[in-house]
């Protein structure tokens, strides 16, 4: 996720070592008496990844520190809580998309059932929880928590729209703003807050992570459709499996001719019953041009440009510096990001 310029490599070089840190506490916080948690949630810690949303957590704190920049143990901690509520939204969500591959490897589904799955999101979640107990500051347990319940709140909302060939666009932004974009803008208000940054600076970094969270899911969604499952390393095109709607196809069904808008329709139809490979890649080719020729595609990108325009907009309340280059850099670096 991060691009290392000159000016910012000594604080990715300080971030590398941190996020270590953060993933031996989520090892510790977790370890459980019984060997067979423990080897769930060995299979678990494959889905680290970019480790985006503790990144958030640890650069806006960097960002509102005193120089040299530092970070202070509440910063490690509460990375490492939205770290396991992330993950826990990536078990619960293999389940609910009956997903077979997370990070180039099976989905803990996959290996040991939905019900283990279930289990195990909801042991992510309690653990968060503990461990942010341990700060002694309600606060901070009242933010996390009220963003949690956003999450979901954007995850229902998904599930209640799912076959609805209708989805206009504000109900969509509203659906990610609320399941991926609000707990990345929660990430930079802790990381912020920790440091007692002004409330205009707080907010300023809460509008950052969650405009930088909406571009990350629609470049997520985009590769949803044009990804490889070899390199984006999970199960793609289960939200049209689904019959859930993303903006390519919002934009598609608003905007095709009468004779693209009644194709697309079959596609979807067809999406839902198509099992065999063949079909399959006749059907993925199928979606990529008709996406294209409506200038969805486009539609997409230029929105997800714009949104990474108006996060680093955000930034101009910081002052010049290091610190701010980094985050304007991991904004860049949504755009580009393979996976």
């Amino acid at each position: 996720m991060l691009l290392v310029t000159g000016s910012t490599s000594t604080l990715s070089t300080l971030l590398s070592a941190e996020l270590a840190e953060v993933e031996c506490r989520f090892a510790a916080e977790l370890l459980s008496d019984l060997s067979s948690v423990n080897s769930l949630v060995t299979h678990v810690q494959r889905y680290h990844g970019k480790m985006l949303r503790p990144v958030l957590v640890l650069a806006s704190g960097l960002a509102t520190s005193a120089s040299p920049p530092a970070l202070t143990e509440a910063h490690r901690i509460l990375a490492t809580v939205v770290e396991m509520v992330h993950m826990a939204t990536l078990v619960h969500d293999d389940v609910l998309d009956e997903a077979e591959v997370r990070r180039g490897g099976a989905t803990l589904n996959q290996l040991r059932g939905n019900e283990a799955a279930v289990m195990l999101g909801d042991y992510l979640i309690s653990h968060a929880y503990h461990l942010c107990s341990s700060l002694g500051d309600a606060t901070l347990s009242q933010l996390i928590a009220r963003t949690t319940n956003t999450v979901c709140e954007g995850e229902l909302l998904q599930l209640a729209n799912r076959d609805n060939w209708a989805l206009d666009e504000p109900t969509y932004f509203e659906m990610i703003r609320r399941k991926t974009a609000s707990l990345c803008g929660v990430c930079c208000r802790l990381g912020a807050r920790l440091h007692g940054a002004a409330p205009a600076v707080e907010q300023a970094l809460y509008v950052y992570g969650e405009k930088l969270g909406l571009a990350f899911q629609i470049v997520d969604d985009l590769l949803d459709i044009l990804g490889q499952e070899s390199t984006v390393g999970k199960t793609l095109r289960r939200d049209l499996q689904k019959g859930k709607l993303t903006l390519p196809f919002i934009h598609a069904l608003s905007h095709a001719s009468p004779a693209q808008h009644r194709q697309l329709l079959d596609y979807l139809q067809f999406a839902s019953d198509d099992s065999s490979p063949t079909h399959s890649s006749r059907l993925r080719t199928g979606i990529e041009t008709l996406l294209d020729s409506a200038g969805s595609i486009a539609h997409a990108r230029a929105w997800a440009h714009r949104l990474v325009e108006q996060a680093k907009d955000s930034l101009s309340i910081l002052p010049l510096g290091p610190a701010r280059d980094l985050l304007l850099e991991m904004a860049d670096a949504v755009l580009t990001r393979p996976s």
